[in-house]
C-alpha cells in the first residue's frame, strides 16, 4: 500500500515544479515584449541584434538601414498621433517586406533596421521596399506621406563580415543617398569598401 505521506510529497512536488514553470514562462514574456517596440511590434535594439547576430552566419545576408523623410513635418504639422500612424504603418510594411527570412528592427524615432537573406535581388527589393514606405497612410480623414532613405551592404562584400561593419557600412550608404534623388526614391547599396570609410558625421558626434 502506497505511503500517503509519499503521495503529499509527490504532489507538492508536482505543483512546485508546474509554480515554478509558470514563474520562468511568464518572465520570457515580460522580457520577449520588453524586446519589442510598443508602437510598432518590432524588435527593439537589442532584441534585434540577437536575432541579426545568428541570421548574419549564413552564407549570404545583407542589413539595411532606413530613415523615413518628412517624418518631422508629418508631426510638426498633424500632431504625434499622425507620426505614430506613420511609424506603425512603416514597421508593418518592413515585416512584410522582409517575409519569413528576415527580421526588422526600429532603433527609435523614424530609424528602422532590418537583416535579410541575400537572394541577389537585394537592389530590386530595396526599390520595392522604398516604394512601399512612401505610400500614403490616412489618419482620421487626412493623407500623411513621407519617403524613405535606404542604405544596405551585403556581409559578403565587406572586409570585416561582422554585425558592426555591415551597420556601419548600411548607414553610411544612407547618409550617401539622402538629398540624391527625390522623395521615396531614396536607396544605395553600400560598396564593399564603404566600412573603410570615416564615420559619418553623425556616429561621430555619438561617440
Amino acid at each position: 500500500m502506497t505511503n500517503p505521506a509519499y503521495i503529499v510529497q509527490g504532489l507538492l512536488v508536482l505543483a512546485l515544479a508546474a509554480g515554478w514553470a509558470l514563474h520562468v514562462h511568464r518572465l520570457h514574456r515580460r522580457l520577449d515584449r520588453s524586446r519589442h517596440d510598443p508602437l510598432t511590434g518590432l524588435w527593439t535594439r537589442d532584441g534585434w541584434t540577437r536575432r541579426a547576430e545568428r541570421t548574419i552566419r549564413r552564407p549570404r545576408a545583407a542589413v539595411l538601414l532606413a530613415d523615413l523623410d518628412g517624418f518631422k513635418a508629418v508631426n510638426d504639422v498633424h500632431g504625434h498621433a499622425a507620426g505614430d500612424a506613420v511609424l506603425a504603418a512603416a514597421g508593418e510594411r518592413l515585416t512584410v517586406w522582409c517575409g519569413a527570412h528576415g527580421t526588422a528592427g526600429r532603433l527609435g524615432g523614424d530609424e528602422f533596421v532590418a537583416v535579410v537573406e541575400d537572394d541577389g535581388r537585394l537592389d530590386d527589393r530595396l526599390a520595392d521596399l522604398a516604394e512601399l514606405l512612401r505610400q500614403p497612410v490616412e489618419h482620421q480623414g487626412v493623407t500623411l506621406r513621407v519617403g524613405a532613405s535606404i542604405g544596405a551592404a551585403r556581409l559578403a562584400t565587406l572586409p570585416e563580415p561582422t554585425l558592426t561593419a555591415a551597420l556601419k557600412a548600411a548607414d553610411q550608404a544612407m547618409y550617401r543617398a539622402k538629398g540624391r534623388t527625390r522623395r521615396g526614391r531614396r536607396l544605395l547599396l553600400a560598396p564593399a569598401f564603404a566600412v573603410l570609410r570615416g564615420l559619418p558625421q553623425r556616429l561621430r558626434l555619438a561617440a
